[in-house]
């Protein structure tokens, strides 16, 4: 395989010495290997270093009877089952082109009810090998998105020596319906977080099978970007994963959690799009096509809820309370997390000043002081520079939060790096775009990548490859990043010139935290 060529001392460093955490042993993985429900075969990647296992069944396909139930174990099989293309994503309307998320960040094959698969990428030579182990739960707002994404290719990242796991999970109408019958029916009064549930039977599955992949289930970080950072706190916060994982990387980010409906609330939305489908009964509801039941509904939406099972409270009331899966922990954002909105920057100044009054009442005033241009002809730079202070300050914001309960440590970060093509100028460092240079998979995306752009995706893969390892993003070779401090308002900045940077200044700090009303009210 070429390898990019590295030219920085850091970055040449950072990459020598990961390309050492995979010793060729004497041994060797089987060619068919043992899980709970048979046999099964990879091939090998593109480097022959690694195999990769696609389409595994982790749960029985949630179809017919076991549409809106908590997953069931998959099926026991005879001979041994071919792992070697991915499977079809979970039922979602497919956007297959988006800007800014263009092809390699959406899903673009096709789609089933019987979904519920994982991906595997190891580096492993001997199932005695114990490798640190990353599961990738993927993003896209709980409504799209699949374990199959370009950018979410496992292969790079297992050549720094760590076993790569994504995850499909069921998303919109069947992931995260609520429903009084639902509810009813279940064993445990609970509804709505079907999609959580598939992704912790993928953790389970993973607790009881990776060592045959090389793998070390003692050694597990759970990551994910977007709803996939969501799902991850939510599964930060919930009792049902207790010792299932032992890291967790959130990216875009910390604080999406706060969206968490009340039990109630999900239920009566439930109740709306049943009868919308022209359903009076579950029985109903669970007969119609699935073309049927994904046509939008207004005014009902899906995502995780705080059903009293999976999340007995909302995600910052169990970390107030200290009864979360403390563990150590990596999240941050990208600079321009809203420049998908045509408005990004661009709200003429005398809507934008009318906006200031409406959103921050007896504090507009300050918010002017702090951000002056948003009153001038240079309204649309006051606008983005404000929205990315309001990201980068409510991500600390969150961890001193955080801090008051956990004695894990916390690593946080600010991506302002943008990508490479046509709309670089109009999209900037945009929501998702750090994805590819944390999996380094730059040649499965296809955009005017440059040297710098190449140098980069090695250090980010380099940083989250040692986090997976070690708990501790940091490595030789690498610019050091500081473990978050209550005491000391600084975050790492990652992309274009890395290292550790000021949050904002004491005052603007102040301003969000007043502004966003911590810690009541979550970071984000």
């Amino acid at each position: 395989m070429r390898f990019p060529r590295l030219r920085n001392p850091f970055t040449l460093a950072a990459f020598a010495a990961t390309c050492c955490l995979c010793p060729v042993s004497q041994a060797a993985l089987p060619p068919a290997i043992a899980t709970e429900s048979g046999l099964v075969s990879g091939a090998a990647a593109k480097d022959a270093k690694v195999t990769a296992f696609k389409g595994l069944p982790y749960a029985a396909p949630p179809v017919g009877e076991l549409r809106w139930r908590a997953p069931r174990p998959a099926a026991q099989w005879s001979g041994t089952k071919a792992a070697n293309q991915y499977s079809a994503g979970c039922i979602q309307n497919l956007g297959r082109s988006r800007k800014p998320w263009t092809e390699e960040f959406m899903h673009q094959g096709g789609v089933s009810e019987d979904c519920l698969t994982l991906n595997i990428w190891t580096p492993a030579q001997s199932p005695a090998d114990k490798r640190p182990v990353m599961v990738w739960i993927h993003g896209g707002g709980y409504v799209e998105g699949s374990n199959a994404i370009a950018s979410y290719d496992g292969e790079q990242l297992a050549r720094l020596g760590i076993v790569v796991v994504s995850v499909n999970y069921r998303m919109g109408v069947l992931g995260f319906l609520a429903h009084p019958e639902l509810t009813k029916e279940s064993d445990v009064r609970s509804s709505g977080n079907y999609g959580l549930l598939d992704q912790l039977a993928a953790l389970r599955w993973v607790q009881k099978n990776i060592a045959a992949f090389g793998g070390d289930p003692g050694r597990v970080t759970i990551a994910g970007q977007s709803a996939g950072a969501g799902s991850v706190m939510s599964l930060t916060a919930s009792p049902l994963a207790k010792g299932l994982f032992h890291g967790a990387i959130a990216e875009s980010g910390a604080g999406t959690s706060r969206g968490n409906r009340p039990r109630a609330d999900a239920e009566a939305e439930g109740i709306a799009f049943a009868r919308a489908k022209g359903a009076e009964t579950l029985a109903q509801l669970r007969a119609l096509p699935v073309d049927q039941l994904t046509k939008p509904v207004a005014g009902v939406s899906f995502r995780p809820v705080v059903d009293g099972w999976f999340l007995p409270a909302s995600v910052q009331e169990i970390y107030a309370q200290g009864k979360q899966n403390d563990v150590p922990t990596l999240t941050g954002l990208t600079a321009d997390e809203g420049s998908s909105s045509p408005t990004y920057g661009k709200i003429p100044a005398a809507d934008y000043s009318a906006q200031i009054a409406q959103r921050f009442g007896d504090l507009a005033a300050t918010f002017v002081k702090l951000y002056p241009a948003v009153a001038t002809t240079e309204s649309g730079a006051g606008q983005i520079e404000s929205a990315r202070d309001q990201g980068v300050v409510a991500t600390h914001l969150w961890a001193v939060d955080r801090a008051r309960t956990a004695r894990t440590k916390a690593f946080t970060y600010y991506w302002n790096h943008a990508l490479p093509g046509a709309d670089h100028a109009g999209y900037g460092a945009f929501h998702t775009s750090e994805v590819p240079y944390v999996f380094n998979s730059l040649a499965l995306c296809p955009r005017p990548w440059q040297e710098q752009d190449r140098q980069i995706a090695a250090q980010m893969s380099a940083y989250w490859a040692n986090f997976v390892r070690t708990r501790d993003p940091n490595g030789k070779g690498l610019p050091m990043w500081p473990a978050f401090s209550a005491s000391e308002a600084k975050t790492m900045s990652l992309g274009d010139k890395p290292g550790p940077r000021a949050v904002a200044a004491p005052e603007k700090i102040a301003f969000w935290r007043d502004a966003l009303n911590l810690p009541t009210r979550a970071a984000r």
